[in-house]
């Protein structure tokens, strides 16, 4: 019996002792397999032991810029902040006092206390404030930051994105698009159809870290550097473009027109120097947009009398023209249809042909058309000057053209202006060939994009394009004859458009609107008005293509003077900032009575002014009470009494007001601030472009209007010092 439990014992260590083996082997077994395969159930042992101890944040890479010819920012990735409010008491700092918090934040964010307190008082552990507390600039961030630190409030923290900015806001919008900041969206223009371009690659940052989540030290890290997106230098002036925005905002804020499109452009390589539109938007509050169209691209209009320079050249260059053939203005039947001068068809009796050009008539370009060159010959002009297809501009959406050919009244029409229709870029791109002495090229927007991660190696670079020779060099150069005609002969529509000194060049434009119902609009500001003009004649510089549609007239008012408002201040400053300046009197030369200019550099402020007084000049500091670094005119130049000698002392300098300062006063002060001047008129200051107290540092441009004196104004001043002396006179012998 003992031997049979005994032998029970022994079979059960044995079965217990081979099911531990087994056991001992399966595990080891798995344990080797885990060793050998670091997997479980198919899970990745080390990438989840990977996961748990590193981490991979994302390192945004910066979209590419949109820059000017002078390489200023037009569109750039900046910095923003969008406020984060702590409120609940579960944290170690929050926002205690909602009512506080909201008095103090209030004006900084411009939004109402209500609001903001009502937000901070609910049952959360954080919120935002709303669409005014993002997208926050680092002055607003510091200000803010600054406010809660002096009220003890805590919990604000701030949350930074990079957001898309507009420096110069209301600036080639259309051209230049946004970027929608709801989902980061490229919209409109250069945005949308350069984004594969413009787009950034993330890079990564891989590391490990500890429990709390912490980076370990000396831990190596793993990164995969962000690639920028490319930069786009544009053609655009920010000068020229800045003029054409202001321009164009005065005559829409004076006129309220339906639309305005202009055009500045180099005729002799196509390069577009400004390009906007009426309405208009500001990129960085992009939400109220009503206007989505770049008229100058995407928009077709008949051209009016513009249309008469191509038709003029393209007789010219056949040799078909007479300037001083006569013809009978007023009215000319053809096809069914009654040709009518502007001015109801009166005319003005028998004309030369060069009258008929410079007066506008229809009849004229009609009678040229149909009598002189023939349709098909017309039509091939039309289309040698590119009339049939589109400019190949380099900006998205461009429209093409609509041609009436069906009848010897389209033909007719077409010469003078109406019954088809074109872009303003198509008239620019035609005009280049009047301009350029009969060669024609391509407008363009895009001069080159630059890889920023490789020290700006250029990616693209545009060379210009000519695009076809439809005319000779004199046909070019006689054209541009009976172009000045225009402007400068008595009989001209287009004396609105002359600046003296400058040799304006070009064409008027009166274009009638179709009427859904048929017809044409009814009405005398029911029209597009328009002005085609270049300068200076013999060697243009600056081609510019103004159109203002249905501006609101007062009884008195023609429709060229919103046009002329625009073109002269833009063609004025356009050549002025590309140092073409008309012909101006010289300042008398000064007449040497001894003085001369002390030497004040290196003294204080004041030791400078009274030393400038003791000569009887006028001393300029500015600059605070530091030593003086800089002087105009220089040490021992000729001066007469009264004179300015200007000093800088690099302290906080601001723009002092010039009104009143003389043209060779204003040449010094520029002169001492390394400014770049540009002047309209002539006499003295009365408008100047920078503020008076803002400060100079990183000013580059300095423009200024002169006008001469007002006689009686400046009469009056000189009764008033003769007045003022002989009051002093009279003290001093009654002193005496």
């Amino acid at each position: 019996m003992a031997y049979k439990k005994r032998n029970t014992v022994v079979k059960r260590s044995i079965i217990l002792f081979l099911a531990v083996l087994v056991f001992v082997a399966v595990f080891s077994g798995r344990l080797l397999y885990v060793q050998v395969t670091k997997e479980v159930d198919g899970r990745d042992l080390e990438a989840i032991a990977e996961s748990r101890w590193t981490t991979t944040e994302t390192v945004p890479g910066s979209r590419g810029s949109l820059l000017d010819r002078s390489g200023s920012a037009i569109a750039e990735d900046v910095r923003s902040y969008t406020l984060v409010a702590i409120i609940s008491d579960e944290a170690q700092e929050y926002i205690e006092d909602p009512e506080v918090a909201a008095e103090v934040l209030a004006p900084l964010l411009d939004m109402d206390e209500s609001e903001i307190e009502n937000r901070l008082s609910r049952d959360l552990y954080q919120v935002e404030l709303g669409s005014n507390a993002r997208y926050l600039s680092l002055q607003q961030k510091n200000e803010i930051e600054e406010a809660a630190e002096d009220a003890g409030i805590e919990g604000i923290h701030f949350r930074t994105e990079a957001s898309r900015y507009y420096p110069n806001h209301e600036f080639a919008s259309h051209v230049t698009g946004y970027v929608d900041r709801n989902g980061n969206i490229p919209s409109l223009g250069l945005e949308s159809s350069l984004d594969d371009e413009l787009t950034a690659q993330d890079g990564k940052l891989t590391y490990r870290r500890d429990a709390r989540g912490f980076p370990l030290l000396h831990a190596e890290e793993q990164y995969e550097p962000e690639q920028d997106g490319y930069d786009v230098q544009l053609t655009l002036d920010q000068r020229i473009q800045t003029s054409m925005e202001r321009a164009m905002s005065e005559v829409e804020d004076t006129y309220n027109p339906e639309k305005i499109m202009a055009v500045a452009a180099n005729p002799s390589n196509g390069e577009i120097y400004a390009i906007s539109n009426r309405p208009s938007f500001n990129p960085n509050t992009y939400e109220n947009i009503t206007n989505y169209t770049n008229y100058a691209v995407s928009d077709r209009i008949e051209p009016g009398s513009t249309m008469k320079m191509f038709t003029l050249a393209a007789a010219i260059e056949e040799g078909v023209y007479d300037g001083e053939d006569m013809f009978q203005s007023g009215q000319w039947p053809i096809g069914g249809h009654t040709v009518s001068d502007h001015n109801e068809g009166r005319g003005w009796g028998e004309i030369t042909y060069n009258e008929g050009f410079a007066r506008s008539s229809n009849v004229a370009f009609a009678k040229i058309a149909k009598e002189q060159l023939g349709r098909d010959t017309f039509y091939d002009y039309i289309e040698s000057f590119g009339f049939t297809s589109p400019t190949g501009v380099d900006l998205p959406r461009e429209a093409e053209s609509l041609i009436a050919n069906q009848s010897n009244y389209d033909t007719a029409a077409t010469a003078f202006g109406q019954a088809s229709a074109f872009t303003p870029m198509q008239l620019v791109h035609a005009a280049t060939a009047i301009a350029n002495d009969g060669e024609m090229v391509q407008p363009y927007v895009i001069d080159g994009i630059y890889n920023p991660n490789q020290d700006h190696e250029p990616v693209y670079q545009h060379e210009p394009v000519k695009t076809g020779e439809p005319i000779s060099p004199e046909t070019a150069a006689e054209t541009r004859e009976r172009m000045q005609d225009v402007v400068e002969a008595s009989e001209g529509t287009g004396t609105d458009y002359y600046l003296e000194g400058f040799d304006v060049i070009g064409k008027t434009g009166t274009a009638q609107i179709p009427d859904p119902e048929g017809g044409y609009l009814s009405g005398s500001d029911e029209n597009i008005f328009s002005f085609l003009g270049m300068a200076p004649k013999d060697d243009p510089q600056v081609l510019l293509y103004v159109a203002v549609d249905r501006p609101e007239l007062e009884d008195h008012e023609a429709g060229s003077e919103p046009v002329a408002q625009i073109f002269n201040t833009v063609m004025q400053q356009s050549l002025q900032y590309l140092d073409i300046t008309p012909d101006v009197e010289e300042e008398p030369s000064l007449e040497d009575d001894g003085t001369k200019s002390p030497d004040v550099e290196g003294m204080t402020a004041s030791e400078a002014k009274e030393t400038i007084e003791a000569k009887q000049l006028t001393p300029l500091l500015v600059g605070e009470e530091e030593s003086v670094t800089a002087q105009v005119p220089e040490a021992g130049e000729p001066l007469i009494h009264g004179e300015r000698v200007m000093v800088r002392t690099n302290q906080n300098e601001v723009m002092p007001d010039m009104t009143g300062w003389s043209l060779r006063e204003t040449k010094k002060f520029a002169e001492l601030f390394d400014l770049d001047l540009h002047y309209m008129g002539t006499g003295f200051v009365e408008e100047q472009s920078i503020e008076v107290g803002a400060g100079l540092e990183n000013k580059t441009y300095l423009t200024v209007d002169l006008n001469p004196p007002d006689p009686e104004a400046a009469a009056e001043a000189e009764n008033e010092e003769e007045n003022e002396g002989e009051e002093t006179e009279s003290s001093e012998e009654r002193r005496e």
